[in-house]
């Protein structure tokens, strides 16, 4: 995502103006004020050295693949498609990764168009407008927040046949080891990752393996699906029953996103986020799409298909040993899906920083580099340890459902960023360019819109609040502050 610099418009309306005051100022001095204004805004920026050029396009392909997470997905997503959706959930899958690719295009485009480390919220900034680009950064904090804990809690499920442990206590310690990893510098937890990334594959390729070994029944089933009547609510694979699972569908790969969040640590953003987003989607897809095939074929019933879990099937298929290094894979799936969320969701906070969304104790603060590692360690620590402690002590449950309508919303903002991105000279400006523009942003608004309109008036109305709480801050503070408040802007690049 792409910030305009602090002195260029962004193609907005400039802010209203204060009431004018009983005392009258000249235009000189009024400039004056203004230019003093950027000037302190602009040390106050420069205060900290920028984030270090160090990954190529490998490395931030095994950071962001572990953010996907394609065997969490894989053996936690799947199973509950399978259950509504029988052995049309390959297909299912596949109609939703469709979407995903249109998804991509937009990050892609956008990524490259303007690369920061704010992701989204630099995304919006630059084509939406100011306003907008605020919005987008509450609503993607709300998720930063909720997310991470929730997917640390489930490591307890899958260490059950060696430790039993409390699901809270183990989050909270997969959170914590995940900070304690995430403040050494990038290149080394691209190698963690990797290590991590390489058993989440071979769990995937193990599991593909045993189903393929064991076929059951005719592959004309993934085209002519079979349900199970007790858990799909009906006895046809129908075009309804496939939309219905689509909200899950898309969401199987995503995370190729933190493509953007690396862009300002990637040589050569310009050329390299896009080639991130796609490399990672395509291979993610491929290690979640060929085991769900090869456990449809794999399984004799229907039913047996729809209640069974992965840690099941590959139990009835190869014995309970196999079946314990399978969970104890997922397991180090879950704790590199968190790391590598914590890692992308500091880049978020330290950007929030230094384009100064915050009072200026606070935005020296989340911009301070560790000494010897270059990671933004307060910005990690300001936004992890609170999911620690929501791991530890809270009901995550309710929140976590809202970030479904919450990330529709961004989705549906980056879609609009990405018909804004071909307009004046934004049309000149150096980035990779989607292929049949605008059909990808138009597939991405009417599969999100859909998706939004499933949503419930609960997560709606948890979304709306978000919303309310970004636009008082916007208008109590950063309103009053136009020239030396939330400025985003992108550092320059070596493209």
């Amino acid at each position: 995502m792409t910030h305009t610099p602090a002195d260029t418009p962004h193609g907005t309306s400039p802010p209203t103006p204060a009431p004018a005051s009983p005392v009258s100022v000249s235009p000189v001095a009024s400039a004056a004020a203004a230019d003093v204004a950027d000037m302190a805004g602009a040390a106050e920026g420069a205060a900290a050295p920028g984030l270090a050029r160090v990954l190529g396009p490998v490395g931030a392909v095994l950071l962001t693949l572990s953010c996907i997470t394609p065997a969490s997905s894989l053996f936690i997503l799947v199973p509950e498609l399978f259950a509504g959706q029988g052995t049309g959930a390959p297909l299912t899958i596949v109609v939703g990764i469709v979407i995903s690719i249109a998804v991509g295009a937009c990050y892609a485009e956008l990524g490259t168009l303007t690369p920061s480390s704010g992701g989204e919220y630099a995304m919006v900034d630059a084509l939406l407008g100011r306003f907008l680009g605020w919005v987008t950064f509450a609503m993607t904090i709300a998720m930063l927040v909720v997310i991470p804990p929730v997917i640390a809690l489930g490591m307890a499920d899958y260490l059950a046949d060696l430790v039993r442990v409390d699901p809270q206590v183990a989050g909270c310690a997969v959170m914590l080891v995940a900070i304690a990893t995430a403040v050494l510098d990038i290149k080394s937890n691209a190698l963690v990752t990797g290590a991590f990334l390489i058993l989440e594959l071979i769990a995937a390729a193990v599991v593909a393996a045993l189903g393929l070994t064991h076929v059951h029944r005719s592959p004309s089933v993934l085209i002519h699906p079979e349900v199970h009547a007790a858990t799909a609510g009906q006895s046809t694979f129908t075009l309804g029953l496939l939309v219905s699972g689509l909200a899950a569908a898309m969401f199987v790969v995503n995370g190729f996103g933190t493509a953007s969040y690396l862009a300002e640590e990637i040589h050569q953003p310009r050329r390299n986020v896009a080639r991130t987003v796609f490399w990672s989607l395509f291979i993610g897809a491929a290690v979640i799409v060929v085991p769900a095939v090869a456990a449809v074929l794999g399984t004799g019933s229907t039913r047996a298909l729809s209640t069974a879990t992965f840690s099941d099937l590959v139990r009835g298929w190869a014995g309970d040993t196999t079946a314990t290094v399978i969970d104890l894979c997922v397991a180090l799936a879950i704790l590199n899906a968190v790391l590598v969320m914590v890692l992308q969701n500091a880049r978020v906070v330290y950007a929030s920083g230094r384009d100064r969304a915050w009072p200026a104790p606070v935005n020296r603060a989340l911009t301070r580099l560790h000494p010897r590692f270059g990671s933004p360690w307060v910005a990690t620590l300001a936004i992890s340890l609170p999911g620690a402690a929501l791991a530890a002590f809270a009901d995550l449950s309710t929140l976590y459902e809202a970030t479904g309508a919450i990330l529709a919303v961004v989705y549906v903002l980056l879609a609009l960023a990405a018909l804004a991105a071909r307009r004046g000279t934004l049309r000149e400006r150096p980035a990779w360019r989607m292929p049949l523009w605008p059909l990808a942003p138009v597939v991405v608004l009417a599969s999100v819109g859909y998706v939004l309109y499933q949503q419930a008036g609960r997560d709606l109305a948890i979304t709306g609040g978000v919303i309310v709480l970004a636009a008082l801050y916007y208008a109590l503070y950063l309103r009053r502050h136009p020239h030396d408040r939330w400025q985003v802007a992108a550092p320059d690049d070596d493209s």
